[in-house]
């Protein structure tokens, strides 16, 4: 065939271009810059945004455990008229430990909160103060009063492990803005693990670089991450160079392999991550000012603050999706939003550690003009009870699970801010008006992203999976 009529498509271009290391290297910054877009069975989305884009990245703030709506951000004055009465239901509420006690009332007040008069308890003081930036969902239900398989569908959409998570996905879909740093970090509490541990940042079936990369909050910020030992000067570099020499090699005998070309993407990742890791978790790079602002010369908020500092300075450093965890291990005591005992008690400790962080990260966003393109989501797996976890007769301290209605929080890019969305009943039990599924946040989540929950998909053992399974609704009734 006349070489003028010998057309090459994108697969031969693709195969072809691993002939050579010069070929190999504009591939690289092909995909980098997102020119190239594979199928979807290799990595990569293809055809992103889909829509014109609100946020350009995301931090979600996971609250271990289940708030209490009622005491937080949904406020039911009837529950003053109801305290010491039975639920008024034929139906039998789902709750972890069966223990269905009288109605108790809210133990923090409520006060509306600027401009919008939005209704905040005085549970978060903090966070009272920017209430005109919060956009309240008061409907979320859930499929699950059981913390496991409930934070597992709060991160994954399913309750099962094995799927991705939203961070993965977003990874998945739209990439990094950095080609030195994870472009999904997560920043578990220092005190434990959440209820299902590492799976809550899995990639499940998505190739291995949109997994989460945990930072620790103490110590090396990553494990293994740099040598055990002192290398002499050169031995690292030469090493890097010789096995990058050998997976030439080794691509120019096979042609693209999706998992070796992830696997030398997460080793080059990991050789830039040994100078930029250690420079944006210096905290002491900030000023007296900043820290201040964030409680990191106090003891209650120092933990919970200098991961919200160093959440803000990961994506002024092209991290696309920051996770953090307020809450971790179970078992007794608690340490997490787990107030089966004492609500006040358990929610005073857990609030005290990120009211003043959280409010002071948004305070932070705004005044850097970052708060506009930046996503903000603020979510526990469930709720709490209006009726106490206690004897039938009873008026106890403690609240058990609720996954008929509870509430979670927004900020920031593409929202209506100042606002509550859907409501529950009177006494805040169960979701009445406008029920909001995990599948259908999830959707709005990727919708703000400029991503179609519907589209972004991942063809996984004879289905195409997405995040959003079969579901999702967009709430446009909270958007800009």
């Amino acid at each position: 065939m006349p070489m003028s009529t010998h057309i090459v498509n994108r697969r031969g271009f693709l195969s072809s271009s691993t002939a050579s290391i010069t070929s190999t290297a504009l591939l690289s910054l092909l995909m980098r810059d997102r020119a190239v877009l594979a199928d979807s069975v290799s990595g990569e989305a293809k055809g992103l945004p889909h829509h014109p884009v609100q946020a350009k990245r995301v931090i979600h703030l996971c609250l271990c455990g289940g708030v209490s709506q009622i005491d937080s951000f949904d406020y039911k004055p009837e529950l003053e008229k109801f305290h010491g009465k039975s639920l008024q239901s034929e139906e039998r509420p789902a709750t972890f430990f069966n223990q269905v006690g009288l109605i108790r009332k809210n133990d923090w007040g409520f006060k509306q909160h600027g401009e919008s008069g939005l209704w905040v308890s005085d549970l978060f003081p903090h966070l009272s103060e920017v209430a005109d930036e919060l956009t309240v969902i008061r409907s979320m239900v859930a499929d699950s009063a059981n913390h496991t398989p409930a934070t597992f569908e709060e991160n994954s959409g399913f309750r099962l492990n094995g799927f991705p998570v939203m961070g993965s996905w977003v990874s998945y879909g739209l990439g990094s803005e950095t080609d030195e740093l994870p472009s999904f970090v997560v920043l578990p509490d220092s005190r434990g693990l959440p209820a299902g541990g590492t799976i809550n940042w899995s990639n499940g079936f998505l190739p291995a670089q949109h997994q989460g990369v945990a930072f620790q909050s103490e110590g090396t910020p990553i494990h293994d991450l740099f040598p055990a030992r002192q290398l002499p000067d050169g031995q690292d570099r030469d090493s890097r160079e010789l096995l990058a020499q050998l997976n030439r090699k080794h691509l120019e005998e096979t042609g693209v392999d999706d998992a070796m070309m992830a696997r030398m993407h997460s080793y080059e990742l990991a050789a830039k991550m040994q100078l930029a890791v250690p420079k944006v978790t210096d905290l002491n790079q900030e000023t007296t000012v900043t820290r201040k602002m964030y409680g990191l010369d106090e003891t209650e908020t120092a933990d919970f603050g200098a991961r919200c500092l160093l959440t803000r300075r990961l994506l002024e450093q092209g991290v696309r999706f920051v996770q953090l965890f307020s809450g971790g291990s179970f078992g007794s005591p608690r340490i997490n939003w787990d107030g089966h005992e004492d609500v006040k008690k358990n929610h005073s400790r857990e609030a005290a550690r990120m009211d003043q962080p959280v409010a002071a990260l948004i305070k932070d966003l705004r005044q850097r003009g970052m708060l506009e393109d930046t996503l903000i989501l603020c979510t526990s797996e469930f709720g709490r009870t209006p009726f106490t976890q206690s004897a039938a007769d009873k008026v106890g301290t403690g609240r058990d699970h609720n996954m008929y209605g509870f509430s979670i929080w927004m900020a920031g890019a593409g929202l209506k801010h100042g606002m509550a969305y859907g409501s529950t009943d009177d006494v805040g039990w169960k979701a009445v008006e406008n029920p909001v599924h995990w599948y259908d946040y999830h959707a709005t989540v990727l919708h703000l992203l400029g991503i179609d929950h519907e589209r972004l998909t991942y063809y996984h053992n004879g289905i195409q999976r997405r995040l959003t399974n079969v579901h999702g609704e967009v709430l446009h009734g909270i958007l800009s």
